[in-house]
């Protein structure tokens, strides 16, 4: 058996990213054990490599997984679980909003900053169609220029393959009203999105009741 330190959750669990496992370590945390004559990294890689990596695996019936040597019926609902969180995943709802106005990105994000106590930086990914790619807090604590870097604000829209962003972030006080700190950081936004090809159309501020366009108050 392998020693306990190159375990892949033990790993993680030390500080290791899960993004970092290999593809039978991936399969090794799902499958959890392994057999009488194969432990659990054997097992997966030897899973991996006769149904073709995990685009074969994913077009593998739940019997047909069952029938390789060590898994069974359990480890193989257990991979097709796996596989089903992520379709859900890719097909959320999220995916599917179209956001037209500063009220549609207020409406998205109320529930998650209501009754919070500190600013929370917001960044939406948009495709051609102005639908959601992808959403993910970057920050969290008063915007600047130190704390909100363009390198994080494009990193999941370079990643996604998005057509333009829309940053939002919360002002816990309720006043709406961009800062200094709000302008500027917004303008550093926009000129890094000129050199990207990945436009800013709006930032948005947010509070409990109400919202503030820099588009619509001529920053952008």
């Amino acid at each position: 058996m392998l020693d306990n330190d190159h375990f892949p959750i033990q790993k993680c669990i030390q500080g290791d990213d899960v993004r970092t496992l290999s593809d039978h370590e991936l399969l090794a945390v799902i499958l959890g054990t392994g057999s009488k004559s194969r432990n659990v990294f054997e097992l997966s890689a030897a899973v991996l490599m006769e149904c073709g990596g995990f685009s074969g695996l994913v077009k593998s019936g739940l019997r047909e997984i069952a029938k390789y040597r060590g898994i069974g019926l359990k480890k193989a609902i257990r991979i097709h679980a796996a596989i089903e969180i992520g379709k859900r995943a890719i097909s959320d709802p999220v995916h599917r909003i179209s956001i037209d106005q500063p009220q549609s990105v207020w409406k998205l994000l109320l529930p998650a900053i209501a009754c919070q106590q500190n600013e929370v930086f917001w960044v939406l990914v948009l495709n051609n169609k102005n639908c959601i790619l992808k959403k993910a807090a970057i920050s969290m604590g008063t915007v600047t220029e130190a704390l909100v870097h363009p390198r994080e604000v494009f990193y999941h829209a370079i990643r996604e393959g998005g057509s333009s962003i829309i940053v939002a972030h919360n002002h816990p006080s309720g006043i709406t009203e961009p800062s200094k700190e709000d302008i500027s950081t917004t303008q550093r936004i926009v000129k890094a999105g000129k050199l990207l090809g990945i436009p800013l159309l709006d930032h948005v501020i947010l509070s409990n009741t109400s919202f503030y366009s820099l588009k619509e108050g001529g920053y952008i």
